[in-house]
């Protein structure tokens, strides 16, 4: 559950530059689309340690805000991974959000075990932890504003 609306955690989905700040694993982003998040945008990014950090890009494949995004996320040589969000409003200014995310493409979908699902789960808790970071100071900087 995070305490912001559905658009303003949607805005972070939608700020392609923020992905590093909240998506575990990728540790800088290169580029981004100016279409971003339209289908079909892409942006670009590094992900794991230097010197082993992998260049890649994550592509936009259905947006219907401020509900829903899904990316198909590229980790080569390791493979792609689908990933749906979903933002689901509970009262007037808190989201549950949902990502599901399973491995569409290369040699982790087919190493699929209970180790991989529980370091996934992992993994994505610490995302959502970050992607609430993010938006809750936005929604208090708002606030602010006001």
């Amino acid at each position: 559950m995070i305490d912001a609306s559905p658009q303003q955690v949607f805005d972070v989905l939608a700020d392609g530059w923020t992905y590093s700040d909240w998506v575990v694993g990728t540790v800088h982003v290169r580029d981004v689309d100016d279409t971003w998040p339209r289908v079909g945008s892409q942006l670009h990014h590094k992900a794991g340690p230097w010197p082993l950090s992998l260049h890649d890009s994550s592509t936009v494949l259905a947006c219907e805000p401020p509900h829903k995004m899904v990316i198909r996320a590229g980790l080569w040589p390791a493979g792609e991974a689908i990933v749906v969000f979903t933002l689901e409003p509970v009262g007037a200014d808190a989201t549950r959000v949902r990502i599901g995310e399973d491995f569409a493409a290369g040699p982790l979908r087919w190493i699929r075990n209970k180790l991989n699902d529980l370091v996934l789960h992992q993994r994505n808790k610490e995302t959502l932890r970050r992607l609430s970071d993010i938006a809750t100071r936005q929604k208090a900087d708002e606030a602010a504003e006001s």
